[in-house]
């Protein structure tokens, strides 16, 4: 079942309207015996070489953002662990505070990633306020209890770092990969199959009787699905593809011990 939802996610609606346009452009072309010997370095010229492209550029932006994500839990972890182990009687109030700051700033970046990109502006405000709970923290609950400033430079350093890579995700999050690339090959995805009846019809004389038409079906299946497959991974964080960042703001708090 798994599998077959799968399937069901690069396999769309628009595979099958392109698939019936083809069939149908292939039967004119060989009832009306309009045929031509097409060649099928078009295809890898015009679709193949710009989509598998993509689709690599994709995917390197996700394990990029995938290396800020950890880095991002590290870090918030860390300044938790400063909170309860370095100082030598820490409030149990206080290192419950730590963990509701951390708890609304990983909920308010995992908000920011998964809504409309037009929400940005707001949902960042958001973010940034949370790094600001936790410097304040820092100077107050942490050096204001005790901790050296030594040691509270070294925290503050885990912010900044944190600040960046969340910087660096949300510039993911922004930019894609060439716009004009993906359209030129969502293009020729769209029409070549349909255009290369001729090429079918071609071919169908050497074919057994149906065969001709499976063909077309079969190259519409392979360009369309390679087309989802890039958007799917164009956005790492929007929670619709099977490959997507989930942020598990829950299982992460819920691991911040007292003790």
């Amino acid at each position: 079942m798994k599998l077959l939802q799968r399937f069901f996610t690069i396999v769309t609606w628009q595979t099958l309207l392109i698939s019936i346009l083809s069939v149908g452009s292939t039967a004119l072309c060989i009832h009306y015996k309009f045929e031509a010997e097409f060649p099928l370095t078009l295809v890898a010229t015009a679709v193949i070489f710009p989509i598998v492209f993509s689709i690599g550029g994709a995917y390197k932006r996700r394990e990029a953002a995938l290396k800020e994500y950890a880095a991002i839990k590290g870090y918030l972890r860390a300044i938790y662990l400063v909170s309860r182990d370095w100082l030598d009687k820490p409030k149990p109030e206080n290192i419950g505070k730590m963990k509701m700051i951390i708890h609304d700033l990983f909920s308010n970046v995992r908000k920011l990633f998964i809504s409309p990109i037009e929400d940005l502006p707001k949902n960042e405000e958001l973010v940034y306020e949370d790094f600001s709970k936790i410097s304040l923290y820092i100077k107050h609950e942490l050096r204001g209890e005790g901790l050296s400033s030594g040691e509270c430079s070294r925290t503050n350093q885990y912010l900044q770092k944190m600040m960046i890579s969340f910087e660096s995700m949300k510039h993911i999050y922004q930019y894609r990969t060439p716009k004009t690339l993906r359209a030129f090959s969502s293009l020729f995805i769209k029409i070549l199959p349909i255009v290369y009846g001729p090429y079918f019809a071609y071919m169908a004389e050497s074919m057994s009787w149906g065969l001709e038409y499976v063909i077309p079906v079969l190259l519409t299946m392979i360009l369309v699905s390679l087309e989802n497959i890039q958007e799917h991974l164009e956005n790492p964080f929007d929670q619709v593809g099977e490959d997507d960042i989930v942020f598990n703001v829950e299982k992460f708090v819920g691991n911040l011990k007292h003790n």
